[in-house]
């Protein structure tokens, strides 16, 4: 990768546009499960390259899922936005929200006068 596609991210770019591709090729079920994982973004640093290796892994779960006819409410136990929480989780990933209430408590505590 060259110094220009990290700048401008569009090595990020092309890899997404290969798991996108690579999803289309997935029956309709795993699509859809496909696009509700965008929840994973949230979780993203400033230019969201953490996430690319979830994003990754998370498709080859899919696409190993549709091989062996596992079903996608079997994969989840029906609930995606649970699944992408805690793939964010183990990969250290924060939602905006946390970052936020992270800084609202620093706050508090330092006009409380206390320290963290």
């Amino acid at each position: 990768m060259n110094f220009w596609d990290r700048i401008t991210g569009s090595d990020m770019t092309r890899e997404m546009n290969e798991l996108d591709k690579r999803a289309k090729r997935l029956p309709a079920e795993y699509q859809k499960a496909w696009k509700e994982m965008a929840a994973l973004w949230q979780y993203g640093d400033f230019t969201g390259r953490n996430l690319m290796l979830p994003f990754a892994n998370s498709l080859e779960l899919l696409e190993t899922a549709a091989a062996e006819g596992r079903s996608v409410t079997e994969l989840f136990d029906g609930d995606i936005q649970a699944f992408c929480f805690e793939l964010a989780d183990v990969q250290g990933g924060k939602s905006s929200r946390d970052k936020w209430r992270k800084q609202l408590n620093k706050n508090v505590l330092k006009k409380l006068g206390a320290a963290e």
